[in-house]
């Protein structure tokens, strides 16, 4: 079914009888394959008699070799589905795999966002990528690293058009208050001594039709920047600054980027509500520290905040 996918993914009709040539099977073998196609993938298919058969949206599949070409950062495989990315790398790990290494998929059948919150994966529409990190320096070397991980996140973004596009602390990206991507970091080991980090990272990036799944406002980039985004080169670009940005984090530590992840906060000096667990905190965004915890003003003291189960909101005044 993937090579017949590769044949349609282009959005053009194609006949029965030019796919059954290229796949070497019968008119009737394509027609039960393009049934699977539709069933199994939720892949819409027009069928139109004396013109073939077309995909109701082109596609951009990911292409491996085009990954591991070059001077690629780490090596990366393409799975066509997956649980999720994040527990692939993680059962990798377990198997004697050295990290850095990067998985991509085309689709989760059980992706995870933060605090438990399932991450909505269709078929060939967004990107779903997840990079196994070692850390030998400590504990320093995980300060902020989430934070960095979104300024390159954000800098891929930026660098593909998509404007107006900024952080909301701790991990994830928002345009006009719609979530455009979503950053899961996961610890295996003792982070005071070595430690691997997994880093899942999911892109909104073709995603057109609205999810009854998806709980939250969101917007994708074909959305802000009209047409089909190319989702190789997309991953390509961002294991470029991935690369880049950890260098930097290793070399200087967070607080040498600080400044940078406040510029491109989208809440600075907003008035938000800091959710934990039952507590909710009231309090106007100063910023962040050098460790990447949140700067908040309280009842006009300041305060810092940091955790993988806060949840940072607007204030219905702010």
């Amino acid at each position: 079914m993937l090579t017949l996918l590769k044949l349609l993914q282009d959005g053009r009709f194609h006949s029965g009888q030019s796919l059954g040539a290229a796949l070497g099977v019968s008119r009737s073998a394509v027609w039960k394959q393009l049934q699977q196609l539709e069933a199994e993938l939720n892949l819409p298919i027009y069928k139109v008699r004396g013109r073939g058969y077309r995909l109701k949206r082109p596609l951009s599949l990911l292409d491996q070799e085009s990954l591991n070409r070059g001077d690629c950062t780490w090596p990366s495989v393409v799975l066509d589905s997956i649980d999720s990315t994040n527990a692939e790398v993680m059962r990798r790990i377990s198997a004697g795999c050295i990290p850095p290494f990067a998985v991509a998929a085309e689709r989760q059948t059980a992706g995870r966002g933060r605090r438990g919150r399932h991450w909505v994966s269709p078929y060939a529409e967004n990107l779903y990528y997840s990079l196994a990190l070692r850390i030998d320096g400590g504990a320093r070397q995980l300060e902020g690293l989430s934070l960095v991980i979104g300024l390159a996140v954000l800098a891929t973004l930026r660098s593909f058009g998509v404007t107006g596009v900024g952080l909301k602390w701790p991990n994830d990206l928002l345009v006009k208050n719609r979530k455009i991507a979503g950053i899961l970091l996961e610890l295996v080991g003792d982070p005071a001594d070595i430690c691997n980090v997994i880093v899942g990272i999911g892109i909104n990036v073709n995603m057109l039709v609205a999810n009854e799944d998806i709980g939250q406002p969101w917007t994708s980039m074909a959305a802000e920047v009209p047409g089909l985004v190319d989702r190789t080169a997309l991953a390509v670009r961002l294991g470029q600054y991935l690369g880049d940005y950890l260098v930097r984090h290793k070399k200087e530590g967070f607080p040498a980027l600080r400044a940078e992840w406040e510029a491109g906060h989208l809440w600075q000096g907003a008035r938000v509500n800091l959710i934990a667990g039952a507590q909710t905190i009231t309090g106007i965004v100063l910023g962040i520290d050098s460790t990447g915890a949140l700067r908040l003003s309280v009842c006009g003291e300041e305060r810092a905040y940091s955790g993988g189960e806060l949840s940072l909101r607007l204030s219905d005044d702010s």
